[in-house]
């Protein structure tokens, strides 16, 4: 075995050559364990003039992790690498707790990336978190995107993530570490058979099993979905953009296999509402049988129409009237608006006032024109600008088609 064979390091830096030999400024995500401990070093060794940044999301979840991330801050600083902690100022947030606390650390963290410019923001997965999530997910009955491997970058939240350690066992990674006297902070959770990842990782090392030959058969199925997303984005080729709303040509969508008409309808709904995680499979599985008979379904806040050749998706107007209303900037995760005077503030059109603004002359539907943005001060009509252009508002979506085709790419 030569010594590049041996040490992950070579690994790691020929994976960061591949995904980020043109970003001049990098954000490394560290939690003081020994995977990102190891990518902290190992992207410090490989810089090369380059703008590295760390930090660690602090969810104040132990009573331990203020000082944990202190002893992170140390070591960067040791490296010459600026360092931020970012706290978690957890809410009332129901439902799982790891996945609220998951979501909460990419938004801290994207938020971090951007303010700092960075191009992209360093995570250290592994080839065992590769094979403790395609078991969890086995166990789960997940298709084949949650099956498939954790792609090696993806764009969420804002930011671009790469993965440059999924090649890489965790015990090698140790090995490094404690061969260059580098220390690392267990978290005692990583003992919580309460959490399922725990009870996976134990099971894998019970029974004996190969995480390198787990990791490589994520990746089959990875490659699987990838030619899957390109059959999907082929039979979205004509896709019809306008207005902040979607059309599908019917025939091609219908002639599909169903995987296909599944991925479509899910990077349909996602353009419309912005939304950063696909719908839940059942709901998806609903609407895709509302669909095949012909009838009008709501999907997460997009509301899907087949009418004739056609197949058209628009914002729902209950969940637009939901949205907030906003001072200037972006509105209801859709549409920058610009021009605001002050006292004037963007929220949907609703149903109340579309009389006054003639909507049918707009060629939007009435479900459109109501979820469509609106100019008020106070409780005063000002202008929908999308039904009528009116000075000195613009208006812009969002999402074009480049957006639709890279969701149906997405991974």
């Amino acid at each position: 075995m030569t010594l590049a064979a041996a040490d992950p390091a070579f690994r790691i830096h020929a994976a960061l050559d591949r995904l980020a030999a043109d970003m001049p400024a990098l954000g490394v995500a560290v939690s003081g364990g020994g995977d990102s401990m190891a990518l902290m070093h190992m992207v410090a060794d490989w810089a090369r003039g380059r703008r590295i940044m760390v930090a660690t999301v602090d969810h104040g979840l132990r009573p331990e992790s203020a000082d944990e991330a202190r002893q992170v801050g140390r070591a960067a600083r040791a490296l010459g690498l600026p360092y931020a902690t970012l706290l978690w100022q957890r809410g009332t947030e129901a439902g799982n707790l790891m996945a609220s606390a998951r979501d909460a650390r990419l938004r801290l963290l994207s938020g971090w990336a951007q303010r700092n410019g960075l191009s992209a923001v360093l995570l250290g997965h592994t080839a065992d978190d590769q094979a403790e999530t395609l078991l969890m997910r086995l166990g789960r009955g997940s298709g084949i995107d949650g099956l498939a491997s954790m792609a090696e970058w993806r764009d969420a939240f804002g930011i671009r993530w790469l993965r440059p350690m999924l090649g890489a066992g965790r015990q090698d990674l140790r090995d490094w570490l404690a061969a260059r006297g580098i220390g690392w902070t267990d978290d005692p959770s990583n003992e919580n058979e309460d959490f399922d990842r725990i009870r996976i990782r134990k099971a894998i090392a019970a029974t004996g099993l190969d995480v390198a030959a787990l990791a490589r058969a994520a990746g089959h199925i990875g490659e699987a979905r990838d030619a899957l997303s390109h059959y999907a984005a082929h039979a979205a080729r004509d896709a019809v953009i306008r207005n902040g709303s979607l059309t599908l040509p019917r025939r091609p969508y219908q002639d599909a296999p169903a995987e296909i008409r599944r991925r479509l309808i899910v990077a349909a709904c996602r353009w419309i509402t912005g939304a950063d995680y696909p719908p839940r499979r059942n709901t998806v599985l609903h609407a895709l049988n509302a669909i095949a008979t012909g009838h009008r379904v709501t999907l997460d806040g997009a509301l899907i129409e087949p009418a004739g050749d056609r197949i058209r998706l628009f914002r729902e107007a209950a969940a637009a009237l939901r949205a907030p209303g906003s001072p200037g900037g972006t509105w209801d995760n859709r549409w920058k608006i610009s021009g605001l005077k002050p006292g004037q503030h963007v929220a949907a059109l609703g149903m109340g006032e579309m009389a006054r603004v003639k909507w049918r002359l707009s060629g939007l539907g009435r479900d459109e024109a109501a979820a469509s943005p609106a100019v008020w001060e106070g409780d005063r009509l000002v202008a929908a600008p999308l039904i009528r252009a009116a000075a000195p508002y613009d208006l812009r979506p969002l999402r074009g088609a480049a957006d639709f085709h890279r969701l149906v790419m997405a991974h």
